[in-house]
């Protein structure tokens, strides 16, 4: 079916959705890239006014990926739930648009339709929004997930501790977890990125992660970013695991680059629910996605960067997550080349996650050969803030020595907390409060290491040697 608009004396026609889609989304290189993005911005113009007119029910006829081939579309279409959709079903996508806008849109109104959305509908939607308007709608939803905490609470924003290192020394990654503990860093997780994805090197970490936990009580939970198919070795092998992290796409052949499958997954949540270790809950999965891991893959099958990665999330919304992050800014300029384009994929992907019910979450980040620098990440961080983002992704100094890469700091959580009134979890605040970490302003105290609560932490450093 083709769409068609006029702009000045010049009338485009687009021959499918999937063309629509594409030649709508704000320009990106990625997009350059792949052959799908708008020739001009009249033609981006036009695109966006063909989608406007678009009937949310074309989204469910429309060939993006075979269903006969590919199992991510099995999944779009065979769990989509019309009763929730019907509210919606004789709207378009600008009309989708004006009431999510609205105030009839709270945040129990989109909850409730949002398993009546594809990712695709969610994806068209987002195209004719502006900046502001991204964080608009996504800060009136609230999905709230637990484990050992608490998250996407009002007022929450949490954070993921990463102490990287380069050879997963222990008294690397232990001094890094005591400098983001004293700044109240980890009540979304303390996630390790393993230099190595070997069983052995994976249980080292967590059993180091969970002494430390287990010794001061914290209540978080830890994570070893290690391929599924090593968390199910590890847990098979008796490891204190936690979450079970997988990097995940829109397509069944991206899935495959990744080495996995939608049963892979099921067999790794059905492992990780067994070890019942959630004291708060029992969300157990943890994913990552990102712009441009499908084009990298070469498994996009025509689709723009934010349309397929926005597939992704009907993958991470089947198995009920604690926590989802898009690592917006880590594939690097061939796919988000500055700053601004960056900040509002990051915007983008926060949106379609939350419209969709996912916990989402965001790796402020960027690569050292983008046209990017920390000034853009602040911005980004604190759009995100204001849009109710459920954690981001905190690393010492901003700088991941291990991956080699720009994130936010563990210094950046106290901005955000000030400048936006955020809170941690509650569980990890009031763990804060009982260990003397904030005062009774409800700020972290500055105290030198000796003095510090966490101070004795430096202890299992040196047995970690």
């Amino acid at each position: 079916m083709a769409y068609s608009a006029t702009v000045g004396s010049v009338r485009h026609v687009f021959p499918d959705l999937k063309t629509v889609l594409a030649r709508a989304s704000p320009m990106r290189s990625g997009d350059v890239l792949a052959g799908v993005a708008a020739g001009s911005e009249q033609e981006r113009v036009a695109a966006q006014l063909a989608l406007a007119d678009v009937a949310l029910r074309d989204f469910l006829a429309a060939d993006f990926v075979p269903y006969e081939d590919d199992e991510v579309t099995r999944l779009i279409i065979d769990t989509h739930d019309a009763e929730a959709f019907a509210p919606v079903s004789h709207m378009t996508v600008g009309e989708l648009r004006d009431w999510l806008l609205s105030y009839d849109a709270d945040g129990t109104a989109i909850a409730a339709l949002s398993p009546g959305l594809t990712p695709e509908m969610a994806a068209a939607v987002s195209k004719l929004m502006r900046n502001r308007d991204l964080i608009q709608v996504a800060r009136r939803i609230r999905v709230m997930t637990a484990f050992r905490s608490t998250l996407g609470g009002e007022g929450v924003m949490s954070t993921r501790l990463q102490p990287n290192h380069p050879t997963d020394d222990p008294r690397g990654v232990v001094a890094s977890i005591i400098d983001g503990l004293m700044y109240g860093c980890g009540d979304a997780v303390i996630g390790i990125n393993p230099a190595t994805d070997s069983p052995v090197a994976t249980i080292a970490l967590l059993q180091m992660i969970d002494e430390i936990r287990e010794t001061y009580e914290i209540p978080t939970q830890s994570c070893v970013l290690s391929h599924v198919t090593t968390s199910i070795t590890c847990m098979e092998r008796g490891a204190p695991m936690d979450l079970v992290f997988q990097s995940i796409a829109g397509t069944q052949a991206a899935n495959a680059g990744f080495g996995i499958t939608l049963d892979l997954l099921a067999q790794a949540q059905e492992a990780a629910l067994s070890l019942k270790r959630g004291t708060v809950g029992d969300d157990v999965m943890y994913f990552e996605t990102g712009q441009g891991a499908a084009l990298s893959a070469g498994a996009h099958f025509g689709m723009d960067l934010q349309t397929v990665e926005t597939r992704a999330y009907a993958v991470a919304r089947a198995f009920k997550p604690l926590l989802v992050n898009t690592v917006v800014g880590f594939l690097g300029p061939e796919y988000l080349y500055d700053g601004k384009q960056i900040h509002r994929a990051g915007l983008e992907d926060h949106f379609c996650g939350k419209l969709l019910g996912l916990p989402m979450g965001c790796d402020v980040c960027y690569t050292n050969h983008a046209e990017a620098d920390q000034d853009d990440m602040d911005t980004l961080l604190t759009s995100l803030g204001a849009a109710g983002c459920t954690f981001f992704i905190t690393v010492p100094g901003s700088d991941d020595v291990m991956l080699g890469y720009q994130s936010a700091s563990y210094h950046d959580a106290l901005y955000v907390r000030e400048v936006l009134g955020t809170r941690p979890a509650p569980e990890f605040e009031a763990w804060m409060q009982r260990m003397g970490m904030v005062g009774v302003d409800g700020r972290v105290r500055e105290l030198p290491v000796a003095q510090h609560p966490v101070g004795a932490l430096a202890e299992l450093r040196e047995h970690a040697a």
